[in-house]
């Protein structure tokens, strides 16, 4: 059961952010870019403030179809401060070319990659409220 649907992260790329039971769901879609990568910053950091040791953030990949550096600067600073606050972010289902970037940087070993992206629930925003 989710506490609530947050409201889309904004710009032109929102990304929803959904708080679960056990973790706090980011959905991107799309292409995260040079130009979109603030919208995917900006959705980690809220799903932060609402993450802990016990409800990490878990980055759904499935709907992504490209990532290039600036995407990961957003992931490897959000990455940073949930290590600073003892919690942890998780990517569920990234696609061959997010795992081939993770790869040839040196990041893949700094994320938990689960092969399926957090469960929704019903509801009109993917969510219980």
């Amino acid at each position: 059961m989710a506490e609530r649907p947050l409201q889309e992260a904004g710009g032109s790329n929102d990304i929803a952010v959904e708080v679960l039971d056990h973790t706090v769901a980011v959905r991107p879609t799309g292409e995260i870019d040079i130009e979109t990568a603030a919208s995917l910053r900006f959705a980690l950091f809220e799903a932060l403030a609402h993450a802990s040791p016990a409800r990490p953030v878990a980055v759904d990949c499935s709907r992504l179809t490209f990532c290039d550096s600036s995407a990961l600067n957003a992931l490897l600073a959000a990455r940073r401060a949930a290590h600073e606050s003892g919690t942890v972010i998780r990517l569920a289902a990234p696609n061959v070319q997010l795992q081939r970037l993770l790869e040839i940087t040196g990041a893949l070993p700094l994320f938990p990659v689960d092969r399926c992206p957090p469960a929704t629930g019903p509801g009109p925003w993917g969510g219980r409220a």
